[in-house]
């Protein structure tokens, strides 16, 4: 994994409200909001970094691949994992399908590095799962390392590798290509995912990538396929990792993927989980800037998914379950300053959900709203709050400020959410407050 955000190829409209459109075909990843990230691998064996471990000298790459010995997935319960991603309110799933250490997931024809091939688990252990996950109503992604450190035609695995010169070996460099789109066109065949999420793009240029080229290959195979923003420049959305942005990204597409803990693969010794209220709070904060949470889980090499990231995805659900409508299918809320915390708003902006942390009572502000309030409601509770209006100038244009009084008690533990209801879509004043 890198931080690194890239450029974006989409068709762009524009809202009334200014606000950017995606194309049609990001409709379904653009209502989801909350993806399940899946870093498994042999690294699990020894709960290392995975591939960066030998990368940055910390095991020597001999070492690393002797791990192929210990991945096992005798407990490797698909259908579990799928239905926990379910549970979590999650509405896809993105796996490592092959890091950047080269060891694939799935039976590839390629070469022999693969766990059917290489490991005493020896079977495919990525179909049964992308199965279980369609089977769940969910849709399916494929995380793909474009480098691949132990192929030997890749220039280089080591940090201080010294790295041939592409235009000085065209034969070796063609040779790794043919075997990466050969891997690629294994994985269209056998999976046809919905999302491709690639990564590593940062060592090559686009041209010697060839990504226009890949890009082409497939949408040609499937047009509805998104591609994420890891492809030099030809994805179509942005992918920040870890960091959450200040301000709301331009991207008419994004997500934020992160770790439940420090690590992406699991790691044993990695207990800084965060907590339910911090994991819900990062994903309100998301949802409010219309992206999306990609959460990351990294099983066990048997294939036991830790008790934290269980209970982690467990109490996601809890919390998504009870406030659903004000998640899936919402467009981002109100900009920066109307109110002190996430908002989401319906697709017809008739009604603003208001994200207040778990345990407040008292006095909610809301700034610059023209709307008339018909109805305030605590979703989950359906307790209903009785809005007031607070300097409004009879001869004046600008609008007073709404304050809402949340009883204690009628909050959730985590996360409360306020539904505001409309007759009419939602109209802010954006001035400085003058008497206009």
């Amino acid at each position: 994994m890198k931080k690194y955000f890239a450029g974006i190829l989409l068709a762009i409209a524009v809202s009334a409200s200014g606000q950017q459109l995606p194309d049609m075909k990001l409709q379904w990843f653009n209502d989801a909001k909350l993806g399940i990230f899946i870093h498994w691998g042999i690294y699990a064996v020894n709960g290392i970094d995975e591939s960066w471990s030998f990368h940055n000298h910390k095991i020597s790459h001999e070492d690393y691949m002797k791990q192929l010995n210990g991945f096992t997935a005798l407990n490797y319960d698909p259908a579990k994992w799928a239905g926990l991603i379910k549970e979590s309110g999650a509405r896809y799933a993105v796996i490592t399908s092959k890091h950047h250490d080269g060891v694939a997931l799935w039976d590839t024809k390629m070469n022999k590095l693969s766990v059917p091939a290489s490991t005493p688990a020896k079977r495919d252990v990525l179909s049964p799962f992308i199965g279980e996950l369609r089977k769940a109503g969910l849709k399916t992604g494929l995380y793909y390392s474009l480098i691949d450190w132990t192929h030997p035609d890749y220039p280089g695995f080591l940090r201080d590798s010294v790295k041939y010169n592409l235009a000085g070996n065209p034969v070796k460099w063609q040779n790794f290509l043919t075997f990466m789109n050969g891997q690629l066109s294994e994985l269209q065949q056998l999976i046809n995912p919905d999302l491709w999420w690639f990564d590593g793009d940062w060592e090559h240029s686009a041209s010697e990538w060839q990504a226009a080229e890949i890009r082409h290959k497939l949408l040609n195979y499937n047009p509805k396929t998104i591609i994420n923003g890891r492809l030099a420049g030809f994805g179509d959305y942005d992918t920040p990792e870890q960091n959450f942005p200040v301000t709301r990204p331009d991207s008419p597409a994004w997500e934020l993927c992160m770790t439940m803990n420090d690590s992406w693969g699991y790691q044993g010794r990695d207990t800084n989980y965060k907590t339910p209220y911090e994991v819900i709070s990062i994903f309100a904060d998301v949802i409010g800037y219309g992206g999306n949470l990609l959460l990351d889980i990294g099983p066990k090499a048997d294939g036991t998914i830790p008790a934290e990231q269980v209970n982690l995805l467990k109490e996601m659900g809890k919390w998504t379950s009870k406030h659903q409508e004000a998640i899936f299918g919402t467009i981002a809320g109100l900009p920066q300053g109307h109110f002190y915390g996430p908002s989401t708003l319906s697709p017809d902006s008739l009604n603003l959900y208001l994200f207040i942390s778990g345990g407040s009572c008292g006095q909610v502000m809301v700034k610059g709203l023209k709307n008339k309030v018909l109805k305030a409601v605590v979703l989950g509770t359906e307790t209903e709050l009785h809005p007031k209006v607070v300097g409004k100038i009879s001869w004046s244009p600008v609008p007073g400020l709404l304050f809402l009084d949340l009883p204690e008690g009628a909050g959730d533990e985590y996360m409360t959410v306020v539904r505001l209801s409309f007759n009419e879509p939602v109209s802010l004043y954006r001035g400085k407050g003058g008497l206009q």
